[in-house]
């Protein structure tokens, strides 16, 4: 049986659902599940909601985060991107943050990914480069031409732009 906060992922427009879920806090909790679940019809669009329903550092997904990165490798591209941008908006530990690192480059390199699951993994290497400039050597291997070329120029500038921003900060 589809529960209500299901049906409007499936049938609702963003706004719908953000509306929804503003009116219905009490299902917060069952779109947290949702979003990290395996339900085709619902989980990518949970945790395209999820994102713009949560606080930064949310104490209502904390507890998830150990679940989420486990769970992160199996996702498709469009889920795992979705996963990626709840985890840009948290505080994780350094050891999460070294499992992060790691397979955000090893989505980075999948050159036939989607650009835009490609572009969030490198935007959480940036991330995480910045509280740990020790790894700043890491990102020039990862810009090199054949990452680059399957990307369009407009994603290709926004690359450039945020390496830049990390040479400033890394000096």
């Amino acid at each position: 049986m589809e529960t209500a906060l299901e049906h409007i992922l499936i049938t609702g427009y963003k706004a719908q659902m953000i509306s929804y879920l503003k009116d219905h806090p009490g299902d917060f909790e069952e779109l947290i599940q949702l979003a990290i679940d395996d339900k085709p019809r619902h989980s990518w669009r949970a945790a395209y909601l999820l994102w713009d329903c949560m606080d930064d550092n949310d104490y209502r997904i904390r507890k998830y985060i150990k679940t989420i990165l486990n769970r992160l490798p199996a996702k498709n591209d469009n889920h795992q991107r979705e996963l990626l941008k709840i985890l840009l908006r948290m505080e994780i530990s350094e050891k999460e943050e070294g499992f992060l690192f790691d397979h955000c480059i090893s989505v980075w390199k999948k050159i036939g990914s989607r650009p835009s699951i490609r572009h969030t993994a490198l935007k959480v290497i940036a991330r995480i480069i910045k509280t740990h400039p020790e790894l700043y050597h890491e990102i020039k291997f990862l810009v090199q031409d054949q990452y680059l070329e399957s990307l369009s120029p407009a994603v290709q500038k926004s690359i450039f732009k945020m390496i830049k921003g990390l040479d400033h900060d890394t000096e």
